[in-house]
């Protein structure tokens, strides 16, 4: 008997565990220095990823399923690299607000990954000094 409700229990949060595990199809970071541009405002970034982007303001400012225009603004070691290109609003709430990209083209999932490059590199020149 208890063995059949924990193999219930268990079957119960492995299926939870693996619905966590692909809510999201692609890595967010939240280390590197980003800002967005949407609408002639900034929007801190507080993280992102190769399929979007969660800021934080005003909810209300936007709708969902609107497409907007974003500029992201990443602080690199030695310049700042702006990456423009199109986001819909998936969702929102208290704050927050997450954006899907529209599909990537070639340069632009370049400059992305350029910024996780960047990041991985003064990583590594730190790891070495220290």
């Amino acid at each position: 008997m208890f063995n059949g409700l924990l193999k219930s229990r268990k079957n119960k949060q492995s299926s939870q565990s693996s619905e966590q595990i692909t809510r999201r199809r692609y890595t967010r970071r939240k280390t590197d220095q980003c800002i967005s541009l949407i609408d002639g405002h900034a929007y801190p970034v507080e993280d992102w990823g190769i399929g979007g982007l969660l800021i934080s303001g005003d909810d209300r400012l936007f709708a969902l399923g609107r497409e907007y225009d974003v500029m992201l603004k990443f602080k690199l070691r030695d310049n700042v690299m702006e990456v423009r290109h199109t986001a819909k609003v998936t969702r929102k709430n208290k704050g927050r607000v997450g954006m899907e990209f529209s599909p990537l083209t070639d340069e632009i999932r370049d400059k992305l990954k350029a910024v996780v490059d960047d990041y991985v590199a003064r990583q590594f020149v730190s790891s070495q000094i220290a």
